[in-house]
């Protein structure tokens, strides 16, 4: 399934409006009693996660959607924006008004993810429903209708109806893909549980669970409505269902299996609850089912009958993502009412996950950032871990609300980018109310961030670099298999170049290749992060000349500790070991002697081997044990005292490469070749040494170098 940046979300630039910006509440009193929201009046008003909507005038004298984020209890304020003009435009432009106690109201239905619905009236008076998610961008993508109404909305889900047309329309604001999920259908009951679309099915009682996404039917449930159901309302568990204003109600638990009667009567269904306005008692009565058995109704309200026979979201309103009741007063102010009603244990009501892929770079037209989201059926508090192969923490974001709106854009807590490879991540949230939590799981890839050890073609795994007698050198990369899997050519090296593929010495991350050439000239070949090899005529610096003094050219990853990789050099006439510190600006600092390794057979740059996040170096003596060095990262590029790896070991070997990770488990391996051409590789253990050998190819004799 393709992804796109937020492309789906109309945007439309109302920086105009930028008087209408509210300002943050202060902290919550001592008194946990909700505190009335004054107004000066109100005209329209919805509820939802804690996030209510309502019709107002500003300090500017202008009216607009006010959206204020709630404390999970009702009775702070926490957050303060609008979602939208409602005034007047100059050119007639307006929101969609009906009559109601304020005079006409803005029918609205907010969303359960700070999103609210209505219809703006253009200047020929046709209608379009918009979905405002930021006080100053909308999906607005709808068809022009008229006598449009909105019949339920849960998270980026919505349905309504058009008189002009006859017909009902069910779409989605898509924040991070292209999926069309648009309906077009005929006027019926409908109600939408994320990706659920709840119809009437053939038959008295019977509904219809349909998924959007996957475009089928899923589910019949037979409800034993007498009737053909004229209102539905979903909330997890809980199908309300009336068989018109004066007939049956009930409300089936999907749960266990039964149908519970309920009054009848206009209603707004909480989660384990209803409410309904007693017009002739001026109260607001609530009926609590959530046990199986709906109880007596109880009021929790003065709200006065009036001459609109439905207030419904015009003077009232009712939370169903577990949350309380709203309602407008005789003195124009907001009171949240608590139901007292124990919501469902916290779960998810759907998600919508990014690709099991991404690219920080944004090289390949794709998202620069993992961007996934979940609608929760009540709020709560999140925390996203994601580790890298071998469980250690990349980044952890935290937040609130029903919503998940996650953004990881491959960067750790100090704001440099994480390794390339496959992560894994966790997401747990636990209820506001302390009544359940939700976990889930899983993993994706991240390329475009910092490069492993020996990995140029930027994706993860390393790869070696081999010269032929013929002057062809390849770049041979891995599945991820621990073996090499295919090879990408270019011609023309002379005898005697010395390859050492390098880390980013700039800002592009894509690692760099040195190439030491026959006349002791090193050059500096530019990263391509993709699968291609290097010819003498690529992109490329010179780093000076005279390296034909160093017999041993390699790259042990980070020893200086600032993230970047870094070149050893031992000297021929000495045995001296340079340390030449990448200075991120396409450059190597001047050398500076951290040891004197001239009886070393071999000096090999490994990578972090460890798991400490320092480059590390093996060498092998003349009795053919394997040493490890370990990188401190201090300034310096020092290494701490050797340990022992291996005794007696590789004394058949000509050749032995840090060839980073080729296993695809993290882990940076070895591999080498011997005298009869046979390639080895030596799994990586992450603590600093390395599993038995395993044969990986063999004919190998016929490359001259192999680095």
């Amino acid at each position: 399934m393709t992804r796109r940046a937020r492309i789906a979300l109309t945007l439309v630039s109302l920086a105009a409006l930028s008087a209408g910006t509210l300002t943050t509440a202060g902290p919550a009193a001592a008194d946990t009693t909700p505190t009335p929201i004054a107004t000066d009046g109100v005209w329209g008003i919805d509820y939802a996660a804690g996030y209510l909507t309502s019709v107002e005038y500003r300090p500017n004298g202008e009216q607009y959607v006010v959206g204020r984020q709630l404390s999970p209890d009702g009775s702070t304020v926490l957050e303060q924006d609008t979602r939208g003009f409602a005034g007047i435009f100059a050119d007639g432009t307006h929101l969609q008004r009906v009559p109601c106690e304020a005079g006409d109201c803005v029918p609205m239905r907010s969303t359960g993810n700070q999103s609210v619905g209505y219809f703006q009236v253009d200047e020929y008076g046709k209608e379009r429903a918009q979905v405002w998610g930021t006080p100053n961008s909308y999906h607005g993508t709808e068809p022009a209708v008229t006598g449009g109404r909105f019949v339920d909305a849960t998270g980026r889900y919505f349905v309504y109806n058009a008189a002009s047309t006859g017909k009902q329309y069910v779409d989605a604001v898509n924040r991070y893909r292209d999926q069309d999920v648009r309906l077009t259908r005929s006027v019926t009951a409908a109600s939408v549980w994320g990706s659920a679309l709840w119809t009437p099915g053939s038959g008295n009682g019977v509904v219809t669970q349909y998924d959007l996404e996957s475009k089928k039917t899923v589910t019949t449930v037979s409800t034993g409505a007498p009737c053909t159901v004229k209102e539905l309302q979903v909330v997890g568990r809980w199908i309300y269902w009336n068989c018109g204003p004066t007939g049956a109600a009930g409300v089936y638990d999907r749960t266990a299996k039964k149908n519970i009667t309920v009054p009848s009567g206009p209603a707004l269904v909480g989660d384990g609850y209803l409410v309904q306005h007693d017009r002739s008692a001026g109260k607001l009565m609530l009926t609590d089912f959530h046990s199986g058995t709906a109880a007596a109704a109880r009021a929790i309200a003065d709200l006065p009958g009036g001459n609109t026979a439905d207030q419904r979201r015009l003077s009232w309103t009712v939370d169903k993502f577990g949350g309380g009741v709203a309602y407008v007063g005789t003195d124009h102010a907001i009171r949240i009412v608590p139901s007292g009603v124990p919501a469902q244990p916290l779960g998810k009501i759907e998600s919508d996950l990014d690709n099991a892929y991404f690219d920080a770079a944004g090289r390949y037209g794709g998202n620069m950032a993992w961007m996934s989201t979940w609608q929760l059926n009540k709020p709560a508090t999140w925390t996203f871990t994601v580790k890298d192969a071998q469980g250690r923490t990349d980044r952890t974001l935290k937040g609130s609300g029903t919503e998940i709106d996650l953004e990881w854009d491959g960067t750790t807590e100090s704001g440099a980018y994480a390794y390339n490879g496959q992560k894994s991540w966790t997401l747990t949230a636990k209820a506001a109310d302390g009544a359940g939590t939700y976990t889930t799981s899983g993993t994706f890839t991240l390329s475009g961030g910092r490069q492993g050890h020996h990995d140029q073609g930027g994706y993860a795994y390393g790869e070696l670099v081999t010269l032929n007698s013929s002057g062809t050198l390849s770049l041979q990369f891995t599945n991820g298999g621990g073996t090499f899997d295919r090879k990408q050519n270019a011609s023309g090296w002379p005898a005697g170049t010395v390859a050492v593929p390098f880390g980013d010495m700039g800002k592009d991350r894509c690692a760099e290749l040195l190439v030491r050439m026959p006349n002791g000239e090193l050059r500096r070949y530019a990263g391509k992060c993709g699968e291609s090899s290097y010819a003498p005529a690529s992109s490329h610096t010179s780093l000076g000349t005279g390296w034909n003094a160093y017999n041993v050219l390699t790259a042990p990853g980070d020893l200086t500790g600032d993230g970047r990789t870094d070149l050893l050099a031992r000297k021929a006439s000495t045995g001296d070991v340079y340390l030449f510190a990448n200075d991120g600006a396409s450059k190597l600092k001047p050398g500076v002697k951290i040891r004197s390794w001239g009886t070393y057979k071999k000096i090999v740059g490994a990578g972090d081997l460890n798991g400490d996040g320092f480059g590390d170096v093996l060498v092998q003596d003349r009795a053919g044990t394997l040493w490890r060095y370990d990188g401190t990262g201090t300034g310096t590029g020092q290494v701490k005292e050797r340990v022992k790896v291996f005794s007696n070991w590789g004394t058949s070997y000509n050749t032995v490469v840090g060839v980073g990770d080729i296993t695809g488990d993290g882990k940076n391996d070895l591999v080498s070749r011997d005298t009869g051409g046979n390639l080895y590789r030596n799994d990586g253990n992450g603590k600093g040494s390395f599993g038995a050998r395993v044969k990986i190819a063999t004919g190998w004799q016929g490359y001259k170098g192999i680095f």
